[in-house]
C-alpha cells in the first residue's frame, strides 16, 4: 500500500515529519517497507541566473553561459535550445550528482572552453519525463534549493511516498483514511472528519439493477447510477500526480476517479460506458463457458459459480475483479454508469485464483471493504464525477441491502495486564478505542462495520496495545502452573500424524522430509504433473509441481543412497500430497518404502529379498496405531504406480481406502533409478473414522477363564479366488464365538486338478458363558462350511 505524505494529510492534520510518522506506522503494526523522499536527492540542486548566454566558438549548438550562483559567477556550457540570457535556472555545481544520468558532475571542458557545473532538465532531475529544454524558473532567489523552491511552489514534486505492508487482518489501512485513523488514534495528530456527500438524482435512472436469488450470497448489494453528459479526458494535474507517486498510470479522469478511490477510502469501484451497455444489468452466478475480454486485453472465460454482471447481450463485467473492455470508458464516452457493489470476500477470491487475475479491486474485496460504505463511496465519487467532468446524475438503483454484522464485545480493562503483560488506564483505554471507530456503550465495545477482523474481546486488547506501542512491552516471569492435569491441545489429525511417525520409527524406519515440489516426470508417473499443480515460478526445473504422493521423494532419496552403495534401507515421511493448486485440495498421508534386503547376508541365508507382506504387516501395525477398525477388507485396483498382481488396498466397504501396500511396477522403479526390489505403503489417516468413544480411559480387559477350542478346515477352491473371501466368509458364520480364522496352509496343484487350490484354514472358538458341547462344535463347523462353499464355490477337502 503505496501513498504520498499530502494525501495523508488530506485526512489528518499533523505536523509531524516523515521520519516519526514512518517509525509510528511501524510501531502500529502496518510495517514501513520504503520511504521515497525527492528531496534528498535533489537536496544540492540550487537556483541561479544566466547573465549572458554566447554561441560556442567552436560549436553551433552550445552557448557559453555566465551564470550567477550563490558562490558567485560560474561559466557554464549548455546544449538546451531554450538557454538564454535571463532566465533563472536550477543548476547542478561541480560534486552534485544527478540522477536522471546516474553522473557526479566535475568541472570539465568542452571543445576546449571549460564548465564549471551544468543547467539540468526535469528528467535529469527525475521529475517527469520533460527533456525539450532546461528548466525556466517563473521566479525565485539566487542560491536558494530547489526543494525548497518546490516546496513552496509546486509541492506534489518533493512529495514524499510511503509504502507499508498490510497483513490479511488490517484490511481497513487499504486506504489512506484507515492508515490517517491508526495514527490520529496514536496521537500523531487529529483526524480530519469524514467526507459526506449525497448527490440529489436530476432523473430516474434508465439503468436497472437486479441480484438473482442465487446470486445474493455472493452478491449482497449493489448500487448504481447513470451520469449523462460527462466530458472525459485527463484528469487534473493534482490527481494524475497522486497516482503516479504511487505507482500508477493515469489513464482518465473517469478510470482515475475510481482508482483515487480504491487508495483514498478503500472503496473499488467501476464505471461503464453506458452507450455500450444494453437494457438493464443483473449480477448473477455464472453457468459456466461465458467468455469476456476483460480490460487487461485478455480473453476469460467464466467456471460455474462465478459471479458475473451481465446487460441484455451477454456478460459486461467479472464482478468485483475487472470490468469488460467492450463496455469501458474511453475519451468519447458521454454517460457513465458508476457501479459501486459489495462482494463476498471467499467468491472472489476463488474466482481471482481461478481465473489467475491480480487486480486492485480483487485484492481488496477478498480482504473485506466497509460494506456499510457502499452508497457513501458511490455519492462521492459521483461529486468528484461531477465536479472534474460535468454532468447530471440520476437517482441511485440498488439492489439487495449492506450484509451489516452488528457486533459487541465487552471491555475488560484488567485483561490489557493478563494478556500482554502492559498497565494501560482504563480511560485511556476507552479514549483509544473510540479514537479508532469502536462506539462504547458502558462496558460494552461496538466493532465499527470497516473493522471486520475484530472478533472477540481479545481483538479489543490488541487494538490497545498496539496504539499505546508494542514496544513498550516489557519481559514477564512466566506464571507458575497451576495444579491438575492441563486438557489435551492437540487434534485428533494431530495425534494421528504423532502417532504415525512413533510408530514407523519403532518399526525401524528411518523419517525423510522431502520436498513438497517435484519434476513434472516424476509426477506423472503418480497421477500428477497436470497444470493445475504446476508452480508459476519454481526455483528449479526439478521442482517445477506440487507432488501428488510422497512416494516419489522417497523413492528419490533412495535412488541417491543407492549410488552410494547403501540398497537395504526403510523410510517413511509424513506429509501433505497434492491433487490441485487450490486451497483445500491436499491430504495428509504416511508413506513407507523398502528396499533391497531385509537384512545383511549371513551364514544361516535368514536374510532374503523385502516382499510385499513385509509391507503388509508394517502397514497394519500403524493403522492399528492409528485406531483403525480391525475388521477391514483387503481388495485389487489400485493406482497404475502399483505392480498389478502384487498389491492390495486396505478398505472399509470398496469405496473407502485406508491405505495400500505392495510392490511398486517395474517401469516406475526404472524410471527413478531403483535397480532393487521395492515395496511400499501409503496410509490415508483422513479417511480412518474417529473413534465413536471420545473417552480417554481404556476399557476393562475381558478374558475368559474357558477352554478355546480350535478345528482345521481344508477347501479346493478355484486357483483365483482370494484367501480372504474364504477368511471373511468363515468369520461370519458365528460372529459371537470364532475368535479368530487362520490360513495355514496352501496347495496347488497335483490330484487337485489345473486351476484348483487347497485353502486350509484355522478356526479358534472362545466360549464366554460356559463350555463348549460337541453339538454346538458341529453345528458351528458345518455353518463354517455352508458360508464357505457359498462364498466361494469351493468344497470342504476329504
Amino acid at each position: 500500500m503505496k501513498f504520498t505524505l499530502s494525501w495523508l494529510k488530506d485526512h489528518l492534520d499533523t505536523d509531524a515529519t516523515v521520519d516519526r510518522i514512518a517509525e509510528t506506522l511501524t510501531d502500529l503494526g502496518l510495517e514501513v517497507e520504503e520511504v521515497t523522499d525527492p528531496t534528498a536527492r535533489l537536496a544540492d540542486f540550487t537556483l541561479g541566473y544566466v547573465e549572458t548566454a554566447e554561441k560556442h566558438p567552436d560549436a553551433d549548438r552550445l552557448q557559453v553561459c555566465q551564470v550567477r550562483t550563490d558562490e558567485g559567477l560560474q561559466q557554464i556550457i549548455c546544449g538546451a535550445p531554450n538557454a538564454r540570457a535571463g532566465i533563472t535556472v536550477v543548476v547542478a555545481k561541480p560534486g552534485t550528482y544527478v540522477p536522471g544520468i546516474d553522473t557526479t558532475i566535475q568541472v570539465g571542458k568542452i571543445r576546449g572552453v571549460e564548465s564549471h557545473g551544468m543547467m539540468a532538465s526535469e528528467r535529469e532531475m527525475e521529475l517527469s519525463d520533460a527533456h525539450d529544454g532546461i528548466i525556466e524558473l517563473p521566479s525565485g532567489e539566487v542560491g536558494q534549493r530547489f526543494t525548497d523552491w518546490l516546496a513552496a511552489n509546486d509541492p506534489q514534486k518533493v512529495d514524499p511516498v510511503i509504502e507499508i505492508a498490510i497483513t490479511p487482518n488490517r484490511q481497513d489501512a487499504l486506504g489512506v483514511r484507515g492508515i490517517a485513523r491508526d495514527l490520529a488514534a496514536r496521537g500523531l495528530g487529529t483526524l480530519k472528519p469524514a467526507p459526506e456527500e449525497t448527490v440529489a438524482g436530476g432523473f430516474p435512472c434508465p439503468v436497472g439493477v437486479t441480484i438473482d436469488d442465487a446470486g445474493l450470497e455472493h452478491a449482497p448489494h449493489f448500487t448504481g447510477r447513470l451520469i449523462r453528459g460527462v466530458k472525459n479526458g485527463p484528469s487534473p494535474a493534482w490527481l494524475q500526480a497522486r497516482l503516479k507517486a504511487i505507482g500508477l498510470r493515469p489513464i482518465s479522469a473517469l478510470v482515475d476517479i475510481t482508482n483515487f478511490f480504491t487508495f483514498d477510502q478503500n472503496r473499488p469501484l467501476h464505471v461503464f460506458d453506458a452507450a455500450k451497455v444494453t437494457g438493464d444489468l443483473r449480477v448473477h452466478l455464472a453457468e459456466g463457458g461465458e467468455t469476456l475480454e476483460a480490460l487487461d486485453e485478455r480473453d476469460y472465460t467464466f467456471q460455474p459459480g462465478m459471479i458475473a454482471i451481465s446487460d441484455d447481450t451477454g456478460v459486461e463485467s467479472i464482478a468485483g475483479i475487472m470490468g469488460g473492455a467492450p463496455s469501458g470508458v474511453s475519451d468519447d464516452t458521454t454517460d457513465v454508469f458508476l457501479e459501486s457493489a459489495f462482494w463476498n470476500p471467499v467468491t472472489i477470491a476463488r474466482t481471482g485464483r481461478a481465473l489467475k487475475i491480480n487486480s486492485d479491486a480483487r485484492y481488496r474485496f477478498e480482504r473485506g471493504v466497509d460494506p456499510a460504505f457502499t452508497r457513501p463511496g458511490l455519492e462521492l465519487a459521483t461529486r468528484m464525477i461531477l465536479d472534474l467532468c460535468g454532468g447530471e446524475a440520476s437517482e441511485v438503483v440498488e439492489a439487495g441491502a449492506a450484509p451489516l454484522e452488528p457486533r459487541s464485545y465487552t471491555l475488560d480493562t484488567t485483561r490489557v495486564q493478563s494478556l500482554v503483560g502492559m498497565e494501560i488506564a482504563p480511560d485511556t483505554q476507552r479514549e483509544t478505542l473510540t479514537a479508532l471507530g469502536f462506539t462504547l456503550d458502558g462496558d460494552e465495545a461496538h466493532v465499527p462495520s470497516w473493522r471486520s477482523d475484530v472478533r472477540g474481546p481479545a481483538d479489543l486488547v490488541e487494538e490497545v496495545a498496539r496504539v499505546a506501542s508494542l514496544t513498550a512491552l516489557r519481559p514477564q516471569p512466566m506464571p507458575r502452573a497451576r495444579p491438575g492435569v492441563p486438557a489435551p491441545i492437540l487434534t485428533p489429525a494431530q495425534k494421528r500424524e504423532q502417532a504415525a511417525r512413533r510408530t514407523c520409527a519403532a518399526l525401524g524406519y528411518n523419517e525423510v522430509v522431502s520436498y513438497s515440489f517435484i519434476d513434472r516426470e516424476a509426477a506423472t508417473l503418480f497421477g500428477g504433473g497436470d497444470d493445475a499443480t504446476m508452480l508459476e515460478n519454481p526455483i528449479s526445473s526439478e521442482m517445477s509441481h506440487l507432488r501428488p504422493s510422497l512416494l516419489p521423494g522417497l523413492l528419490q532419496a533412495a535412488a541417491r543412497n543407492h549410488k552410494r552403495g547403501q540398497t537395504d534401507m526403510a523410510l517413511f515421511e509424513v506429509g501433505a500430497a497434492f491433487h490441485g493448486g487450490e486451497p483445500g485440495e491436499q491430504a495428509l498421508q504416511v508413506a513407507g518404502l523398502l528396499t533391497g534386503r531385509t537384512g545383511p547376508k549371513d551364514v544361516h541365508g535368514a536374510a532374503r529379498p523385502v516382499d510385499p507382506f513385509d509391507a503388509k504387516a508394517d502397514v497394519e501395525a500403524v493403522l492399528a496405531a492409528l485406531g483403525a477398525p480391525a475388521k477391514t477388507q483387503i481388495l485389487r485396483e489400485a493406482d497404475g504406480w502399483w505392480h498389478p498382481g502384487q498389491h492390495g488396498r486396505i478398505c472399509l466397504g470398496p469405496k473407502k481406502t485406508l491405505a495400500v501396500f505392495g510392490a511398486l511396477h517395474p517401469r516406475v522403479l526404472k524410471a527413478l533409478g531403483i535397480k532393487t526390489p521395492a515395496v511400499a505403503f501409503t496410509i490415508f489417516p483422513d479417511e480412518i473414522p474417529q473413534p465413536r468413544n471420545q473417552d480417554a480411559a481404556r476399557h476393562a480387559l475381558a478374558l475368559s477363564d474357558l477352554q478355546a477350542v480350535e478345528r482345521d478346515f481344508a477347501f479346493v477352491v478355484d486357483e483365483r479366488v482370494e484367501a480372504a473371501t474364504l477368511v471373511n466368509a468363515a468369520q461370519s458364520a458365528e460372529k459371537a464365538l470364532i475368535e479368530d480364522v487362520r490360513v495355514f496352509d496352501q496347495f496347488i496343484g497335483g490330484a487337485l486338478g489345473e486351476g484348483k487350490k487347497s485353502l486350509a484354514i484355522t478356526v479358534r472358538l472362545q466360549p464366554q458363558g460356559e463350555t463348549l458341547k460337541d453339538a454346538q462344535i458341529d453345528a458351528i463347523s458345518k455353518a463354517i462350511v455352508q458360508k464357505v462353499e457359498k462364498a466361494t464355490g469351493g468344497t470342504l477337502r476329504g
